[in-house]
């Protein structure tokens, strides 16, 4: 964030801060202002928000509230504390904050007004179209678009290294990949012309998501409200009409959104390229983060490239180079060393916040022997990133183990703190009723990503190049890009 910009943020809420300046009350939680009106403590936990909460938390405990851009959060901070917290439903809402940020950030109406009744319901609805039938639909649609993308842009390379820069290469593929599987294709030819540009414009949109999703005025950011129509109109109904194979997901989205007069077309188009940031904004960094311990873990590579293959003799499959493969749901669900490494892999790479806006001032129970006072209007914060970085439940947290959530050929479920086994131990996908409805199609994508990429190619990390690190911008948003981008060379296998 730039010096003028916190400048303008600083003037523009000083008067206002000054005369609402917040003391703690009986029963309250430790309060944390930070000196600058507004920004509070913003500045320090965008910084590195794992480290802040956790030197937070060594001086004030498990329970403290912070002020961060206008809003007192109030983190918990034991996981064992978190299903208190998850199933209170009628006093926290997360939906309040979702249905204020998600507009400001993609550029439609709020749904939850007078003009749109019963349109927060039926979108609702339209997640159902991810999981169960729909989802089998598209994890196969998936399949086909990986395949077609891999063998057009880099199965045609012949035996010989290549070099490319590991990011790069994964979010080509999944933005692609994942917009024909959703959207559909152009009306003759498999692929859409203009992905290069649409994608380079999506990346910068993404890198102004933090400070939107703050709520800093979009005409603060540059160039982003130009990048953001230009996004918008991508999907247009007069543009959209024309592609085929579209997703019943998107279809009844489109078929929903017609049934109200009162959205205009670009409203329309806002929220089908909401949908688009939501499919790819969190799963392509993923994607990079497993490929990369995998490939950098040589003898995690060769467990999973192993169990790929053992699953495809299960079902009477032999792989070859010269012919497509297709990995079904149910052989996806199989490869539990495959998953178990990306699950690792998320536990190292996320950092979202689960929030729930507390709807009346009231005492929030946490165990049988805790409570505390909240306000109304306060967040509640549960930040998981702390509990997966904990010694106490993971041993050499900051280690990637392929195999740490397998046990006796099962998944391992059974993760301790403080002697008791805690009911929630990953989270990179939220919790409870608010928990992320494309999870399950996420998990597939990135498992076909990685059968293909591992059934098709040696893969090696170029050396002389640092380790990858995480870049914390977006700390509290989801999985965390890498500060750097990483060089590694792929060739064919010989099979």
């Amino acid at each position: 964030m730039s010096p003028l910009l916190l400048l303008l943020l600083g003037l523009l809420s000083l008067l206002l801060c000054l005369l609402r300046r917040r003391n703690r009350r009986h029963g309250e939680p430790p309060l944390i202002r930070g000196v600058i009106p507004y920004i509070g403590k913003a500045l320090q936990f965008g910084k590195d928000a794992h480290r802040f909460l956790e030197d937070h938390r060594k001086k004030y405990g498990d329970i403290f509230t912070v002020h961060i851009a206008g809003r007192y959060m109030t983190f918990i901070m034991d996981p064992l504390m978190y299903p208190s917290i998850i199933k209170q439903g009628r006093q926290l809402d997360f939906h309040e904050f979702s249905n204020k940020v998600a507009p400001f950030t993609f550029g439609y109406p709020p749904v939850i007004n007078g003009k749109f009744p019963g349109l927060k319901e039926q979108i609702k609805r339209s997640f159902n179209l991810l999981q169960g039938d729909g989802l089998k639909s598209l994890t196969e649609s998936m399949m086909g678009n990986l395949i077609l993308l891999f063998r057009q842009d880099h199965l045609r390379e012949g035996g010989s290294w290549k070099s490319s820069s590991m990011f790069e290469f994964c979010f080509t593929i999944m933005f692609e990949a994942t917009f024909l599987t959703l959207y559909g294709g152009p009306p003759a030819g498999c692929r859409h012309s203009g992905m290069g540009p649409l994608r380079e414009d999506f990346l910068k949109f993404d890198s102004m998501f933090p400070l939107l999703i703050a709520q800093i005025p979009i005409w603060l950011l540059g160039r982003t409200k130009a990048i953001r129509k230009k996004l918008i109109n991508y999907f247009l109904l007069h543009r959209m009409s024309r592609w085929s194979n579209t997703s019943q997901f998107i279809k009844l989205r489109a078929e929903l959104f017609e049934q109200y007069d009162t959205l205009s077309d670009v409203d329309k188009a806002a929220h089908h390229f909401a949908i688009l940031w939501a499919s790819v904004g969190n799963t392509a960094p993923a994607t990079f983060w497993a490929t990369y311990y995998l490939v950098s873990h040589p003898e995690a590579l060769e467990a999973v490239h192993q169990e790929i293959h053992s699953v495809l003799r299960l079902s009477d499959m032999e792989f070859s180079s010269d012919r497509d493969i297709t990995m079904s749901r149910d052989q996806l669900e199989k490869l539990l060393y495959l998953e178990s490494a990306i699950n690792e892999s998320l536990r190292l790479s996320s950092a979202s916040t689960n929030i729930r806006v507390a709807q009346e001032d009231f005492s929030l129970r946490l165990d049988t022997e805790r409570s505390v006072s909240v306000r109304k209007g306060d967040i509640i914060a549960l930040y998981p990133q702390s509990m997966h970085l904990d010694p106490e439940i993971y041993e050499e947290p900051q280690t990637f183990r392929f195999d740490r959530y397998v046990q006796d050929g099962k998944e391992k479920t059974d993760f301790y703190k403080g002697g008791q086994k805690l009911k929630y131990y990953l989270m990179p996908f939220g919790s409870g009723s608010t928990m992320c409805p494309g999870r399950f199609f996420a998990l597939n994508e990135i498992k076909q990503f990685l059968c293909l990429l591992l059934l098709y190619f040696d893969l090696e990390l170029e050396e002389g190049q640092s380790r990858a690190t995480l870049d914390p911008s977006r700390a509290g948003l989801g999985v965390l890009l890498p500060a750097t981008d990483v060089r590694f060379r792929y060739r064919l296998r010989k099979v």
